[in-house]
């Protein structure tokens, strides 16, 4: 049979070259593309580091980190005594305290032992020269006393000024220490002061070990929250021996002053107090003697926490664009969404053991966006070419196949595998009876009968597509189409078989219309045959020309069962492989045995009656009794008997009848059987 030239082969041919010329470009430079992207990426996110929404978060970020699981040192650097509530009640004193009373507190607190004693309350205004007096013989060195630095933003500049102690209290070798802290700008303390002639600094000089510097802007590795020193009241260290345990304060370092509320809140604007890390998970402040405790612990153990610098960020941020971007691989998958999403974890995993192993704070944020940004820059670019992609095979394929298996096509190019391969199809040859009488019909009116047959072959499409076949090609007025390529379909055969009874019923209502249009018209018929075989399909032709096309035994056989349809007056043929694939789904019948070139025996043919529920019908036994009949009156070449059957046939299934009037002629002239 003479092939023509495939649309759809070509469709498919051009698409093939296209997406594997895509899929080549893409596997030649993955990586360097991934690599610029990443590139991109890392440009467009390390400007963000420090920018005020970012330092926000990456502040939050910090406070929950610095406060799971901190370094605890052995021992506590400081034992607190507080002005606090209590103390205020037992002393029935209004503050300011009489300097007789600190000067007795100073006293109990160097005969319970304490090594060093910081006063965190500032001396600087004269008061009852009796009570300063008595302040002043009971300082000694080993203490440090509060100072203050102000800073004042004028007009004209800066203006910082010092509030110091008066000088009577240190000429006895006291100390004085700064107890000046700076807030972030959301109001939390996190950075460590200025060390040099710091409270902190002072006090770890009077235990005689060296006070270390700090790198600028390091940050304060707190080690718990509000009342985690030990904390005793301001009355009893006043008479420790009648209320506190013996030896608590021997060689200790003890801090005094204000801690007016045991868990002050953050809105609660308690005196001296500030908010912390731990502000966020307990919603409480710490008091400033706490926090001068906490500094003192950070100096003498080397707590303090050193910001990553910026070329360490950058690099973290391009290896998490990296790693988001998908670096290596042609196309983003769901395996590069989760290794993006562990990247995340992992990235907060390691930004909290370098803090808590390595003193060194490098913020998660801006890595995290890294991986999350790369990851959306692959998706965005992948998603585009899918999209463009998916257009090319609808365009190619939007007219050949049905829209559910274009779209199956679109989701999964790679499927349409147009390099050739053997593969069970199923194949349809349907060609048009009655067309050259409507041609002479309509001679003289060429545009009236290119519309009808435009019209037929709509109808005869219709049914292809509904069935989720592909249309191989169009030959005049007869149509060739296949299941099961280029997509899988495990019924192919019943999806073949049912378009081709649906054929003929679409044949049937365009016949209706057409004598409604036009009384008189010859009525149209299609026969239809149908083969199931291993076949050749993929692209098939020259390297100038090739088609998307099926080659094979059953691909012939199929063309031949089309047109025997004629000899046997049934609208479908169907051959042995089908009828086998079927035959649970429909009622299948043998029509009979024909010699086909290249095979020594008889092949059979069927035709199909419809549902298969219709063979257990007494009407559907009366007719297999009748046509098992028949085969063995052939086979002995029993004419009268094959007659007598061929009526029984008739008489069991009127749609038959035509059948048993083609096959009376061939019962008396077989002499032979077959």
């Amino acid at each position: 049979m003479a092939r023509a030239a495939s649309a759809p082969g070509r469709a498919a041919a051009a698409l093939h070259d296209r997406y594997k010329a895509l899929q080549q470009a893409l596997r030649g430079r993955p990586r360097l593309r991934n690599i610029l992207l990443a590139a991109l990426v890392t440009l467009l996110i390390v400007p963000l580091h420090g920018r005020a929404g970012i330092r926000i978060v990456e502040a939050r970020v910090f406070d929950i980190l610095t406060t799971i699981a901190p370094p605890q040192p052995d021992q506590p650097g400081a034992v607190i005594v507080a002005i606090d509530e209590p103390s205020f009640a037992e002393l029935s004193e209004r503050w300011p305290w009489s300097r007789k009373i600190h000067a007795r507190l100073v006293q109990s607190l160097k005969q319970a032992g304490a090594k060093v004693i910081g006063l965190d309350i500032i001396f600087s205004e004269p008061s009852d020269e009796a009570a300063d007096a008595a302040l002043a013989a009971a300082l000694a060195p080993g203490m440090v006393l509060a100072a203050d630095r102000e800073v004042i933003a004028m007009d004209h500049g800066t203006q910082v000024s010092l509030v110091e102690p008066l000088p009577a209290f240190t000429e006895s070798g006291a100390e004085t220490g700064v107890t000046s802290v700076d807030l972030d700008s959301d109001g939390v303390l996190r950075r460590m002061p200025r060390i040099e002639g710091s409270f902190a600094a002072a006090l770890l000089g009077q235990t005689g070990e060296p006070v270390p510097a700090p790198p600028e802007r390091a940050l304060i590795q707190y080690l718990g929250g509000p009342r985690t020193y030990p904390t005793v009241s301001y009355y009893q260290a006043l008479d420790p021996g009648a209320f506190l345990p013996p030896g608590l304060l021997k060689d200790k370092v003890v801090l005094v002053g204000f801690n007016l509320k045991a868990a002050p809140t953050a809105a609660s604007g308690a005196n001296d107090a500030f908010s912390t890390p731990y502000t966020t998970k307990t919603g409480t402040l710490t008091s400033g003697v706490e926090i001068h405790a906490t500094l003192l612990d950070n100096l003498r153990h080397g707590l303090w926490i050193r910001p990553a610098p910026l070329s360490a960020i950058a690099a973290v941020v391009l290896l998490c664009s990296l790693i988001g971007c998908g670096t290596g691989s042609a196309a983003i998958t769901w395996r590069t969404g989760v290794i993006a999403a562990a990247s995340v974890i992992a990235i907060a995993a390691g930004s909290w053991l370098l803090l808590r192993y390595g003193r060194i704070w490098l913020p998660p944020v801006t890595p995290t966006l890294a991986a999350f940004m790369g990851f959306g820059a692959r998706f965005g670019i992948d998603y585009a070419r899918e999209r463009r992609l998916r257009a090319a095979v609808s365009q190619a394929f939007s007219r050949y196949v049905t829209p559910d298996l274009v779209e199956e096509l679109a989701r999964n190019p790679g499927s349409l595998k147009l390099g050739g391969e053997r593969r069970e199809i199923s194949v349809l040859f349907c060609d048009v009876r009655g067309f050259t009488s409507l041609s002479e019909r309509l001679k003289d009116d060429p545009i009236r009968l290119t519309s009808i047959i435009n019209r037929l072959l709509d109808a005869l499409s219709e049914q292809v597509l509904e069935a989720r076949g592909t249309i191989d090609k169009y030959m005049g007025d007869c149509v060739m189409a296949f299941w099961n390529a280029p997509l899988s379909d495990p019924n192919h055969a019943s999806a073949a078989i049912a378009a081709a009874l649906k054929m003929s019923q679409a044949v049937e209502r365009l016949n209706g219309e057409l004598q409604m249009e036009e009384p008189g018209l010859p009525p149209l018929a299609v026969g239809v045959g149908v083969n199931t075989g291993m076949c050749v399909v993929g692209n098939i032709g020259s390297r100038w020309r090739y088609d998307y096309s099926v080659l094979g035994d059953a691909v012939n056989l199929a063309s031949r069962l089309e047109g025997v349809t004629k000899d046997y007056a049934v609208p479908v043929v169907i051959g042995d492989g089908t009828a086998r694939a079927v035959a649970d789904a429909f009622f299948v019948f043998e029509l009979d045995r024909i010699a086909v070139r290249g095979r020594t025996e008889a092949t059979p043919i069927f035709t199909v009656l419809g549902e298969a529920s219709l063979r257990n019908t007494p009407e559907g036994q009366a007719l297999l009794s009748a046509q098992t009949r028949l085969r063995l009156a052939l086979a002995q070449g029993d004419a009268m008997s094959s007659l007598a059957e061929l009526d029984a046939i008739a008489s069991a299934w009127p749609s038959l009848t035509d059948y048993s009037a083609k096959m009376r002629g061939t019962a008396t002239a077989r002499a032979e059987p077959v």
